[in-house]
């Protein structure tokens, strides 16, 4: 049933990026560009995080780095302005620091957090064309591996608002080298069912997603 929702929930984002495609789609036809664009890159996910001190056993908890693969679809409602859907999955070691235990493993989770941003593109008819955007992560975390603890308990399907920068640089009509950066601003209450006892933190994750990969113009 969780999952269900959660795919709800990214069918929903995926909607309403359509949506406004089909609204919009009239907009590029003077200019004989095809309104469609995709990325692939590897991306550095780098969690920003802090956390609230850990309930009963003191501490803090603490999200490892990761490095993966992002997808992205992006419709030019112009030349300059154009919705990005980005997918991706990524999966993070987790520790309990400096608790009265001493520093517990808490195994892992993995994360799934498409992101939606309109974006401005600068210089359109260039083959370096930066841009900025802003918008809307979604935060799943469909699966975790607790680590010593019996069990924990994430937040799921929470909203935090993304901005980011990057550039694409063309070299033909159709490919493209991209670099991107993206922050996102999130937090995710857990709670943590060991050493015969239940504790509870908030982690403001807020990560860097610094990406870099080809895109292809339709």
């Amino acid at each position: 049933m969780r999952m269900f929702k959660e795919l709800k929930n990214i069918g929903l984002l995926t909607a309403c990026c359509l949506a406004l495609s089909v609204a919009a789609s009239p907009c590029l036809a003077a200019s004989g560009d095809s309104p469609w664009m995709v990325r692939v890159r590897a991306l550095g996910i780098i969690p920003d995080d802090s956390s609230s001190q850990i309930t009963v056993i003191g501490g803090n908890a603490e999200i490892g780095n990761a490095v993966s693969l992002d997808l992205d679809f992006s419709y030019f409602f112009t030349e300059n302005i154009s919705a990005e859907l980005t997918l991706t999955y990524s999966r993070h070691d987790v520790t309990a620091k400096n608790t009265a235990a001493g520093n517990l493993d808490l195994g892992s989770i993995d994360i799934l957090p498409p992101t939606l941003t309109l974006q401005y593109h600068f210089m359109p008819q260039q083959a370096f064309r930066p841009y900025v955007g802003a918008g809307v992560s979604f935060v799943l975390i469909p699966h975790d591996d607790p680590g010593v603890a019996n069990s924990i308990t994430y937040d799921n399907g929470v909203f935090g608002p993304a901005l980011q920068v990057g550039f694409d640089y063309f070299f033909n009509k159709n490919w493209c080298l991209n670099v991107d950066v993206k922050k996102v601003w999130v937090n995710v209450d857990a709670t943590v069912h060991a050493l015969g006892t239940t504790v509870q933190t908030s982690v403001d994750v807020n990560p860097w997603l610094i990406g870099v990969g080809i895109g292809y113009r339709f």
